[in-house]
């Protein structure tokens, strides 16, 4: 199978993982506690691929495969969930806008750098200036989105606000350095589910002991007979783009799956706010928003293809 046929289903993952975040949104509004909001995400991915794994157990690793497992590649689940939790924590604080852009452009530029040097076990290949060429048009499409929603109730952004600008800088890249850690811990673990549950169970006993450390504070009655039926389901729409990193990433680079993933993600972002779907406040799809979608598609392009 030729990597440009992989390209359909790397889409969905991201178009999936925009209304995973859309949902994470709501789950939290309702159970009020974040650490709270992030194990109830969490948890039914586990449950999943538990279910899966125990399902289809073949095939094992071996020893030889599991020696050569990197340190840090059980770990691509945690660094993945920093930006969730991010999200949880600091988009009220900086608005939707700026937290997308912030995050996806220090995606797709840490994808492109370690595509380029080869980082975390990638084939190198080299600078290339037309892919660079499409993160920079990707950096201005996200710019173009995020400046026409990204305003908090207060107005603008405050310095408060901008402070926390490299927090989320940095787990925007940590979200590309977990796809890639992930396709490390699947190489080595050999069978996808297993390798799944492997990065999700981590991030729900980080998550569940923080809640236990932090309990407060704690959802109503009223909040949780709020919470509709789709709602702890977000974490499981969020985690088919983690599973298709699984899988994908090295066969079609990491650039080139960030890239799609992302480009997917916003413009499903923007069909959300344009309609409103899931709770979502109504933001018409402008032409800044527009031009936005369309200067990212032009980018991922450069990626995908050069």
């Amino acid at each position: 199978m030729t990597a440009a046929l992989l390209y359909p289903f790397i889409l969905v993952a991201g178009a999936l993982q925009a209304l995973g975040n859309a949902m994470n949104a709501q789950l939290r509004g309702k159970l009020v506690n974040p650490w709270l909001a992030a194990t109830v995400s969490f948890l039914p991915i586990v449950f999943v691929f538990a279910t899966l794994f125990f399902t289809m157990p073949t095939p094992l690793p071996n020893l030889a495969s599991l020696s050569k497992m990197p340190w840090y590649a059980p770990l691509g689940g945690v660094a993945g969930a920093v930006a969730v939790f991010g999200g949880l924590a600091f988009i009220d604080k900086v608005g939707a806008g700026p937290f997308n852009g912030l995050t996806l452009t220090a995606n797709i530029l840490t994808s492109l750098a370690m595509d380029a040097f080869g980082l975390f076990g990638l084939q190198a290949s080299g600078f290339k200036p037309l892919p660079w060429l499409g993160g920079l048009l990707m950096a201005v499409g996200v710019t173009f989105i995020a400046r026409s929603g990204g305003k908090t109730e207060g107005g603008e952004t405050g310095m408060g606000g901008k402070l926390l600008y490299p927090f989320i800088l940095v787990a925007g890249a940590l979200m590309a350095i977990g796809v890639v850690w992930n396709a490390q811990l699947r190489g080595a673990l050999e069978n996808p589910w297993l390798a799944a549950l492997v990065s999700f169970v981590p991030v729900v006993f980080v998550f569940a002991l923080l809640f236990l450390l932090r309990p407060s504070p704690l959802p109503s009655r009223a909040d949780v007979a709020g919470v509709r039926w789709w709602m702890p389901l977000a974490g499981l729409t969020g985690a088919v783009a983690v599973f298709a990193g699984l899988l994908f990433v090295d066969k079609v680079g990491a650039g080139a799956f960030n890239g799609l993933l992302i480009t997917a993600n916003l413009l499903t972002s923007v069909a959300l706010d344009h309609f409103g779907w899931f709770g979502m406040k109504q933001v018409k799809a402008g032409p800044p928003r527009l031009i936005g979608a369309a200067l990212m598609v032009g980018g991922i392009v450069l990626i995908s293809l050069f």
